[in-house]
């Protein structure tokens, strides 16, 4: 642990200052510098005078500038002098370079040193050498090209690179700063106003936060465009309105029932203002129609609109609807092909005629089965019109024509809320369906 260096590397510097993580400083002074001088025949007193010289300019170099140092027969005395110098003798300077330039000195290594430092070693080793190669402040973009490539000439498995202040801090420096490992008087007689600054901007982030979590409501403008649809389910008639903001979305819905004051009535409105508010709270479209989309409840059946045949509630169509206008490939995702024809099954009309029962077509014409014709919309072909029909002149006086006039007012003209059927006939005060023989209620 009382290395000055670890592995392959020069000292940064004799004298260097480390930031500690806790706050304060760490002066860290190079022990090799009193046996190197003892080695190069330097006498106690010089040795003496040059690490005095490095304990007060933190450089072995001459440091030129005025300066009082103290001397060295007297501690307590010290002298100013222009041109203080170390001692060290020019031809020793090399032998204490270091990675980085000292704050008051002029020399530090070259970075073929820490190249040449790596190479001598690299052979001898498997791996990569962790190394870092310092370069000075002033190094250019050549001069750090310059390295990558001498350092693979000389056979290097890898190569760091660090150019001195190119990081906004560092933990090692070369000169005590102004305010390294003191505290500063202000920060402490601030503690109180930072931190009722900080309450303050917590409790700021805090009335933020619940802005955010509050939703807001986007209102309709106060004239805007909409569009209203008719529609019909088992002989429910109403009417859809849906108000658009300015970008064409839906944000307000009105649903009319045709009987005013029934129970339908009341509900249809409770459910055109809760999506209202939900749509202008922000709750997507998807979202309502996902939930609400093939309720299942009184009254369901088939309607007019080609794209929604069969509505299990009016919730369901209503949701459907909206889908198939503001949600784009849902129309065309659920609605029947109505471009599909049906398949020519040849076979089905022979097994018909094969049937024991046959079918009413079959039987023979009575005026009976041309009444049955007209309410079925069934008529017979001008060839058998004209021999059936004994009395007729063939100008539309016919005993068929006759019957169609006198039952043209017999359709209630509502659909089945079974079969679809638009054949639904009068019987006292209620409708029967012809097609399927279900009552439809009374009226």
């Amino acid at each position: 642990m009382d290395c000055d260096t670890t592995g392959i590397e020069p000292d940064i510097a004799l004298v260097k200052y480390k930031l500690l993580a806790g706050g304060g400083m760490l002066k860290i002074v190079n022990q090799t510098v009193k046996p190197a001088l003892e080695k190069l025949s330097y006498n106690s007193e010089e040795i003496e005078r040059i690490i005095a010289h490095i304990d007060s300019f933190d450089t072995i170099e001459d440091v030129k500038g005025s300066a009082s140092v103290p001397l060295a027969n007297c501690p307590d005395a010290t002298e100013t002098v222009a041109l203080h110098r170390s001692g060290l003798r020019l031809e020793h300077l090399p032998i204490f370079d270091c990675a980085f330039k000292p704050f008051k000195g002029e020399r530090a290594l070259n970075y073929m040193a820490h190249l040449k430092m790596m190479a001598a070693a690299q052979p001898f080793l498997s791996g990569a050498i962790s190394k870092t190669v310092n370069m000075p402040e002033g190094a250019t973009v050549d001069d750090i090209m310059n390295t990558y490539v001498e350092g693979w000439r000389l056979g290097l498995k890898s190569i760091a690179i660090y150019r001195e202040g190119s990081k906004r801090s560092a933990p090692l420096n070369t000169r005590k700063t102004k305010d390294m490992g003191t505290v500063v008087p202000q920060l402490r007689d601030d503690a109180g106003a930072l931190q009722n600054r900080i309450l303050e901007l917590d409790q700021e982030l805090a009335t933020l936060r619940s802005r955010l979590d509050r939703p807001v409501r986007h209102r309709m403008p106060d004239t805007r465009n909409s569009m209203t649809h008719r529609f019909e389910i088992a002989g429910h008639e109403g009417y859809i309105t849906v108000g658009l903001y300015e970008d064409g979305q839906p944000g307000e819905l009105f649903i009319t029932m045709s009987k005013e004051g029934s129970t339908i009535g009341g509900l249809m409105d409770t459910v055109g203002t809760l999506t209202s508010i939900a749509l202008q709270y922000g709750v997507p479209l998807e979202s309502l129609v996902k939930k609400f989309a093939y309720q299942r409840f009184e009254p369901s059946g088939f309607t007019k609109n080609s794209d929604i045949r069969h509505a299990t509630s009016i919730t369901d169509y209503v949701f459907r609807w909206l889908a198939c206008q503001f949600i784009k490939g849902y129309k065309e995702a659920t609605s029947p092909n109505r471009g599909q024809p049906d398949l020519p099954l040849k076979e089905i009309v022979e097994i018909e005629k094969k049937a024991l029962n046959r079918p009413v077509t079959d039987l023979a014409r009575t005026g009976d089965k041309q009444v049955i014709d007209v309410i079925t919309n069934n008529l017979p072909n001008p060839v058998e019109r004209g021999s059936t029909d004994q009395t007729g002149n063939g100008n539309g006086n016919g005993h068929a024509d006759r019957v169609m006039v006198a039952l043209g007012s017999i359709f209630m003209g509502i659909t089945c809320s079974v079969c679809g059927s638009d054949k639904v006939i009068r019987a006292g005060a209620c409708g029967v369906c012809t097609e399927c023989g279900t009552s439809q209620g009374c009226s």
